[in-house]
């Protein structure tokens, strides 16, 4: 069994579950702040978009901003030397975009079923906003935060449509697990694919394991905090 798609695959959603993470924290907090009103509604629906539409419409979308014809595309590899499609990049790239409404939607609502009495009581005692969030509101929303990093890596791991369309099935280079299951059963090696297949179960449950360990062990940390 070729290591490579294990490595990239591991790989890529390592770090687009860093990048959706914070980026999921930050953007679902400033929603969570805004008032009711139609530029929230319309905000949250282009967020959440991508968790809606087909991975091949988001990987459509996504090769339209950054083909070498494009705008974008043509002045990242002109002036930057960068070539975004076809690239490890663009399997980041399109796991963060995959990824990223499973993250905001948890963190959104884990911000919003904070205690507001909580908050209120901090900003009596003269705390700061950016306190009272990783004191008060960070501990009290980690569960819900931390379910959204496990949905949202797991989703990255398992990234296909998207991948397949911007970074393309290129050996040892953007080939993901996904893509090497898609491989070995269209060259009829079904040995090979159920070995890709057992390695995803195995560390998606690995993950889901350990995540829910920590949920558990916060969980039991603040009912004795009570």
């Amino acid at each position: 069994m070729n290591l490579s798609p294990i490595l990239i695959s591991i790989k890529t959603a390592s770090v687009s579950i860093i990048v959706t993470f914070f980026l999921g924290i930050f953007i679902a907090r400033s929603i969570a702040d805004m008032k009711y009103g139609k530029l929230k509604i319309l905000i949250d629906g282009i967020l959440t978009l991508p968790l809606v539409l087909p991975p091949t419409v988001v990987g459509f979308f996504l090769l339209f901003i950054f083909g070498v014809k494009r705008p974008i595309g043509m002045f990242l590899l002109e002036f930057l030397s960068i070539k975004i499609v076809f690239s490890w990049t663009s399997t980041v790239i399109a796991a963060v975009i995959v990824s990223f409404p499973l993250m905001y939607r948890s963190a959104r609502g884990a911000f919003e079923q904070v205690d507001k009495d909580l908050i209120l009581a901090g900003r009596t005692l003269g705390m700061s906003e950016r306190k009272i969030f990783w004191r008060v509101i960070m501990p009290n929303a980690l569960p819900g935060v931390a379910s959204g990093g496990i949905l949202a890596f797991a989703r990255g791991l398992g990234e296909f449509g998207a991948t397949a369309m911007i970074a393309g099935n290129i050996a040892d280079k953007t080939r993901t697990l996904p893509l090497a299951i898609y491989s070995e059963v269209a060259s009829g090696n079904m040995e090979g694919a159920y070995s890709y297949v057992l390695v995803v179960i195995i560390v998606s449950f690995v993950v889901l394991s350990l995540m829910n360990y920590f949920i558990m062990k916060q969980n039991k940390y603040s009912n004795k905090g009570v």
